[in-house]
């Protein structure tokens, strides 16, 4: 185990890799000929820069790393994409409010998990560019971690921006609430055995449905950039017919889940996509089966701790986390822990509004999952620490949207970035639910015990139901509208453009996969079958676009909903 340490900012200017194994993490599945806009006009898409080697000559530490011009282009297409710009009307978790500050989005999220994991990236690079530096023999001693993150595949900076900025391009309007919709729908009314997974559908828009005008689909991105958006790099049929007795829950990858019958809960490939997963992961050859790249656990953990901390700042200033149940639940549990440890967990999810007994349950589902890192001990520590700040500084007076009060906030923020930020592990040879970066013992604690207070406090607050139900409503009906206007011979050729050609890629790509990797196929492989998937999954691609106003605005003119009729 080996914790990481803080770097030298000079000894890593960039943290791109100088291995031999960089030209496979540049490599991009379609040959450019073009210029690019983001490239600089020394160098063309497939040629070298001479500016950079000079510069490498002027500055030999710079000669180590050279300025990772592949990543900064995939960074900027990123940054230009019309679905990155989308992100911004789409809600994060609390909805905005008329109280202080703009509420975070789905964009403004994204541009923070971003920044968390550019510090994180920037340290590990710093140790890799100590290792390097030693190989070189530029430097006395070695960096143990440095060499671990070398042999791994590297660490750069703009690699884990990158993941950072594209990690929620699959979000559907009403984010997981959507997602929830639009997987149940597709499995079990269109036919579509995949169905829908976030993580999956930011794979496919990067590497399928986005374009940059040429004659290629996708962005076109570097191996290295599209393995850090796998953050689980697998497909869900990957673990159709696997039992718990073949294989128990703590002994598979983190997000698999333990149904044998639909397969994975989560995953980062469709069938179709799943070539183009495999290509990029090829480049990484030491990460093993499950694991992800060292810059996929960057950007991970980054988005972990983004939530964990920048989501309850949304939720005190908008006044939904209150002190008193909060407190509550937490002193409850420190003083009863005893007794509530001897409470059999049927007792405790009849009852799991009774203050201490939901930290129980989370309790039970850590260490049912995670024995190999959860410890009763440093569990009880977690909620000393968070409970106590909670109450004493973020919680400690209602938020009125005065300097105080915002001081309040950002202070607690800081503190618990700064700390979390801090407290990263990389192993080369790790237990597979942990990965090759991960966080120490008790920041782990405390990282599950902030989104327990999530959950708890805010998702499952009663008054939230009627609203969700009404969002799940509307993607229910857009996904049903669509998949009957594209079935009905006589208008389906007026159904929107951009859908119509989807259907037309998304069925090739099926009948592609049948030829090539059958074994990659799900549900009904038939003629029939493949053509009713591609339209299903075109279908999905389509509504899974939509900002959370435009879902609601063109299922009320679909169904004409509010519309009055002369």
């Amino acid at each position: 185990m080996n914790e990481a340490v803080e770097v030298d900012p000079v000894s890593a200017p960039n943290g791109a890799s100088a291995s031999t194994g960089e030209a496979a993490r540049e490599a991009r599945e379609h040959p450019e000929i073009e210029t690019s806009q983001h490239r600089p006009e020394s160098r063309s898409d497939a040629g070298t820069s001479s500016d950079a080697a000079a510069e490498a000559e002027a500055e030999p530490v710079l000669a180590l790393r050279p300025e990772p011009v592949e990543f900064r282009v995939d960074l900027e297409r990123i940054r230009f994409s019309s679905y990155f710009a989308r992100l911004s009307a789409v809600t994060q978790v609390v909805p905005q409010s008329g109280v202080g500050p703009v509420m975070h989005n789905r964009l403004t999220h994204s541009l923070k998990v971003s920044a968390v994991a550019r510090v994180i990236a920037g340290r590990l690079a710093g140790q890799q560019a100590r290792h390097e530096a030693y190989a070189a023999g530029a430097a006395v001693a070695d960096d143990p971690t440095g060499a671990i993150i070398a042999r791994l595949g590297g660490c750069d900076t703009i690699v884990a921006q990158a993941a950072a900025h594209a990690h929620d391009l699959g979000h559907p309007p009403f984010g997981h609430l959507g997602e929830r919709v639009l997987d149940r729908v597709a499995r079990e009314r269109l036919g579509l055995p995949e169905g829908f997974e976030g993580n999956a559908q930011t794979f496919r828009i990067l590497t399928r449905l986005d374009t940059l005008g040429r004659d290629f689909s996708g962005l076109n991105l570097t191996a290295a950039v599209r393995a850090a958006v796998l953050k689980y790099p697998w497909t869900r049929s990957r673990w159709i017919g696997v039992t718990a007795e073949e294989l128990p829950l703590d002994e598979r990858p983190r997000g698999v889940g333990g149904d044998p019958v639909n397969g994975a809960e989560k995953f980062s490939a469709y069938g179709t996509d799943a070539p183009e997963m495999e290509s990029a992961l090829a480049a990484f050859p030491d990460i093993a089966p499950g694991l992800q790249t060292i810059e996929c656990g960057v950007m991970d953990l980054a988005d972990d701790i983004a939530y964990a901390i920048h989501d309850l700042d949304d939720f005190a200033r908008a006044g939904v986390l209150q002190q008193a149940a909060v407190s509550g639940e937490f002193r409850a549990w420190l003083a009863e822990s005893e007794e509530l440890a001897r409470v059999s967990s049927a007792e405790l999810s009849a009852e799991w509004r009774r203050p201490g007994n939901s930290l129980e349950l989370l309790w039970r589902r850590l260490t049912r999952k995670d024995d190999w890192i959860a410890e009763r001990e440093t569990f009880r520590d977690a909620v000393v620490r968070v409970g106590g700040e909670l109450r004493d500084e973020l919680l400690a007076a209602p938020y009125d949207g005065g300097i105080e009060s915002e001081r309040a906030v950002s202070r607690f923020t800081r503190r618990w970035i700064e700390h979390l930020r801090s407290s990263i592990v990389v192993e080369e040879f790790p237990h597979l639910r942990g990965g090759h970066i991960r966080l120490e013992r008790s920041a782990w604690h405390e990282v599950a015990i902030l989104k327990f207070v999530h959950q708890r406090f805010v998702l499952e607050r009663p008054e939230h139901a009627l609203a969700q139900r009404g969002m799940g409503r509307v993607v229910e009906d857009l996904v049903l509208g669509f998949d009957e206007w594209l079935a009905d011979r006589e208008i389906a050729d007026r159904a929107p453009r951009r859908l119509i050609e989807w259907v037309d890629e998304s069925t090739e790509s099926l009948f592609e996969l049948r030829a090539q990797r059958p074994e990659l196929l799900t549900g009904d492989t038939s003629d029939a079958g493949l053509r009713r998937q591609g339209r299903s999954r075109a279908v999905l691609d389509y509504v899974s676009t939509f900002t959370d106003q435009q879902a609601v605005a063109t299922r009320d003119s679909m169904t004409g909903a509010g519309t009055a009729i002369v």
